[in-house]
């Protein structure tokens, strides 16, 4: 089974798609390799492409706001992206992108093995929880994959669009807190 490193290095290689092409950087993702919480976004954006980090925009600065909220910070969560390459102009990654970068992406989930995902926006809930995610309808459900707790709710460059969805997802964080504190307390009760 690859480590991160392993991973990484893997991922910097590929030209499966044609996102490869006009890359600057991969932005394989980043945090603590053992993170209990992974928020999983679409793909880079120009700063992020620039950096070969993910989320280190406007959204990624709005995206450290939303985590400290709820008292985490990048530190503590793993941040990775359904695609792994900057599709032309911001634009949403096709099916078929996101397809062949799917499989990069379950191993950083199987390494890292967080207690809970966050899908940010509806590319990566169409990508992880159900292809028919609807996320205005569907956003703040937890759902249960294996032995993953995951909820979607809207991409950070989404509520820098349109203002009126941050109480919505002022809710769906503050539910990730409840959710996050209460799978810690089962799990110290398991060791205890």
């Amino acid at each position: 089974m690859y480590n991160l490193k392993e991973l990484e290095a893997f991922v910097h290689k590929c030209n499966r798609c044609p996102l490869s092409r006009n890359r600057t950087n991969v932005v394989f993702g980043e945090g603590n390799p053992q993170a209990d919480i992974m928020f999983i976004g679409e793909g880079p954006g120009y700063y992020e492409d620039k950096m070969g980090r993910p989320f280190v925009g406007r959204a990624g600065q709005l995206l450290d706001k939303m985590m400290n909220s709820i008292g985490l910070n990048r530190d503590e969560v793993y941040i990775a992206n359904i695609v792994k390459c900057r599709p032309p102009n911001n634009r949403d990654p096709h099916d078929e992108e996101c397809e062949k970068c799917l499989d990069f992406l379950r191993w950083q989930v199987k390494i890292v093995d967080p207690m809970i995902i966050v899908c940010l926006g509806v590319i990566s809930a169409r990508n992880i929880i159900d292809k028919n995610f609807r996320i205005t309808q569907n956003r703040g459900i937890w759902y249960k994959k294996g032995k993953f707790n995951i909820i979607a709710t809207y991409h950070p460059a989404a509520l820098l669009r349109d203002e009126s969805k941050k109480l919505d997802a002022w809710k769906d964080l503050k539910s990730i807190r409840s959710k996050y504190d209460e799978l810690k307390a089962d799990k110290n009760n398991l060791k205890g």
